[in-house]
């Protein structure tokens, strides 16, 4: 079971709304460090580890920075997150760059960077080398196919764009050693949102057979894996959040039957987490304006899907709790949607929740585990503007850390100039 908790009471939501009016998304930055810490404590069984945590899940400098102070590193799948990671202090071999179909302006501006570039196909090999050069430490991105199954959100690895096959692994680390690469990274990521703790441990030793496989094979020794991301969280209170001490516990017991008979120990070990490290600690807070009353009853929130699409895209479950009303009866039952003009604006079907009270001052709605993938997959159709982000510091201060979208910020790529002149027939 997991505990759907909120860190402002409604007293200090109302307060907040007067200079933040909804809807905002608001992080918790000491429970994301605790949880970090308690991440690299689990990890701490291993002779070296690293975390890249992945930009694309909470796009924002801040959170970053947080992060690096906890001593983590980034995950980048573009030149704007390549960005956002230095502007952020993270520097050099702490920033992994693992992308796919890649221009080649964003190798080079990985490569001026110092990033461990992470290579997604064989063909890529000849590619780097004539865009950007064949670095000294290069990794590669395995994809097992039928060998291992995905899930609902990624997908089955053998249906997939991402990575190289087994036998392109092992033809592509001579291959690039003989074009200068020195040292050696083996990563793959073959699920999304796992809870299963069994799961994330066959991953592991998947990875460590093949590490010994390499280095049987070609020689070569890698210096670490990447286990990559996947790990999921308990989205609904039913389920349990995952045991980083009994992950941790069986990766090590794989390692040492593994890489240490092999000759590769100390062999660092890397992940790319995401979620599990900000995901429960973020909420979109938002307000219930409309009741309508047709063939069910309907809660309309002044948010949509453009600020949250995880339940219209993938039908994710996300908790949903009133401020205040934490311990009222569910008596009722509400579709609670959004104003897009899309049918799958919904934030919840067939929910049971309190009576909720609607209008300019109606019910705060709060939408739990919303601090990964949330505000970073926002969008703008019917021209919705998204909603801006806080962060709530030890201290109980609050620090706005992204305004909120404006007209003006939707209208900026647009020539100006050009469109007067087009109006006018010129």
């Amino acid at each position: 079971m997991s505990e759907k908790r909120f860190p402002l009471t409604k007293p200090q939501l109302d307060e907040l709304s007067l200079r933040y009016p909804t809807p905002f998304y608001i992080y918790d930055e000491g429970a994301i460090r605790e949880n970090a810490r308690a991440l690299k404590k689990a990890f701490s069984v291993f002779p070296s580890y690293k975390e890249h945590y992945a930009v694309k899940a909470l796009p924002n400098p801040f959170i970053l920075k947080i992060l690096a102070d906890e001593g983590f590193g980034a995950d980048c799948a573009s030149l704007p997150e390549l960005r956002l990671a230095d502007m952020a202090g993270i520097k050099g071999e702490n920033i992994m760059f693992t992308s796919n179909e890649t221009p080649a302006r964003e190798y080079a501006a990985a490569r001026d960077l110092g990033a461990v570039i992470n290579l997604d196909d064989f063909t890529h090999i000849e590619y780097l080398e004539r865009t950007a050069g064949i670095p000294e430490l290069i990794s590669c991105r395995y994809n097992p196919g039928p060998l291992k199954t995905g899930n609902a959100i990624i997908g089955k690895p053998e249906e997939a764009k991402y990575g190289l096959t087994r036998e392109q692994v092992l033809a592509a680390f001579p291959l690039l050693r003989d074009k200068g690469a020195k040292r050696f990274a083996l990563h793959t990521m073959v699920a999304s949102n796992e809870l299963n703790v069994d799961y994330h441990i066959e991953t592991g030793r998947m990875l460590f057979d093949l590490a010994a496989e390499i280095k049987a094979k070609t020689g070569i020794r890698l210096e670490f894996v990447n286990l990559g991301g996947g790990a999921g969280i308990p989205y609904r209170p039913e389920q349990a959040a995952i045991d980083y001490d009994y992950l941790t516990g069986g990766l090590r017991k794989a390692y040492d039957e593994i890489i240490v008979p092999a000759g590769l120990d100390p062999l660092g070990i890397h992940t790319e987490w995401a979620r599990a490290i900000t995901g429960p600690y973020g909420w979109l807070v938002t307000r219930a304006i409309h009741r309508k009353n047709i063939y069910r009853t309907y809660i309309g929130l002044d948010s949509c899907m453009a600020d949250l699409m995880r339940p219209a895209l993938y039908g994710a479950y996300h908790h949903i709790t009133i401020p205040g009303k934490e311990t009222a009866l569910l008596t009722e039952t509400y579709d609670v949607v959004g104003s897009l003009c899309e049918n799958n604006d919904k934030f919840a079907v067939q929910r049971q929740l309190p009576l909720i009270e609607i209008g300019e001052q109606g019910d705060f709605v709060v939408i739990h585990d919303a601090g990964a993938h949330g505000r970073a997959m926002g969008f703008n159709y019917n021209g919705k503007l998204r909603c801006g982000e806080l962060l709530l510091r030890p201290d109980g201060s609050v620090l706005q850390i992204r305004r909120r979208e404006t007209v003006e910020d939707l209208f900026a790529t647009l020539d100006r100039v050009a469109l007067e002149d087009f109006k006018n027939g010129e």
